[in-house]
């Protein structure tokens, strides 16, 4: 017969093995708050991705219509200025029909038309340059020639052709004659 070892009060493992772990109330209260503090923080991940998908979508939908506003702008910015030119080709229009051959009646019509475009070119902010006396300035001026005067040098002596500008942007410069210095 075989003789059974005595585990009375002996555990039957090996000395070196630990006991099997078993979850502790502590553990488990772990466990649990950091399962409840996973999915709070996937509910912060998800409410995250749905404000960033809106801001994008809101972003994109200012991009396009800023987009629409300035195409809107090129498309019709000259509007205002187109409709007071209007007045001014009827007027046109009805001297080139104009059958009396009166020259006053022309020439009152021609004034008529000079208002109107006059008007409608300060509705339009275009100004006219008329720069006699004026010290010369290439970014506003083209000088075509150059005459010997008395008085002081580089002044517009004569404008062949009007310049003018729209809102200080010069649209086209003025054609000038320029004083020099006489040469002794």
């Amino acid at each position: 017969m075989q003789q059974q070892p005595n585990t009375f009060g002996q555990d039957s493992a090996s000395p070196d093995s630990t006991p099997p772990a078993t979850p502790t109330a502590e553990a488990a209260l772990q466990y649990q708050a950091m399962e409840e503090r996973v999915v709070e923080l996937e509910a912060q991940l998800a409410q995250a991705k749905e404000d960033f998908l809106r801001a994008k979508a809101e972003t994109e939908n200012t991009r396009r219509r800023a987009q629409d506003d300035i195409a809107k702008a090129h498309k019709f910015g000259v509007e205002n200025f187109a409709e007071a030119l209007v007045p001014v080709k009827d007027s046109l229009d009805a001297a080139a029909a104009d059958q009396s051959g009166s020259v006053e009646a022309l020439k009152n019509g021609v004034e008529l038309t000079l208002k109107q475009l006059n008007a409608a070119f300060d509705k339009g902010k275009v100004v006219a340059l008329d720069p006699v006396g004026e010290k010369f300035d290439p970014a506003k001026h083209q000088a075509i020639s150059m005459v010997e005067v008395d008085g002081e040098p580089n002044r517009v002596v004569t404008v062949l052709q009007k310049g003018y500008l729209l809102y200080e942007r010069v649209l086209r410069p003025a054609l000038v004659t320029v004083s020099k210095a006489r040469q002794s």
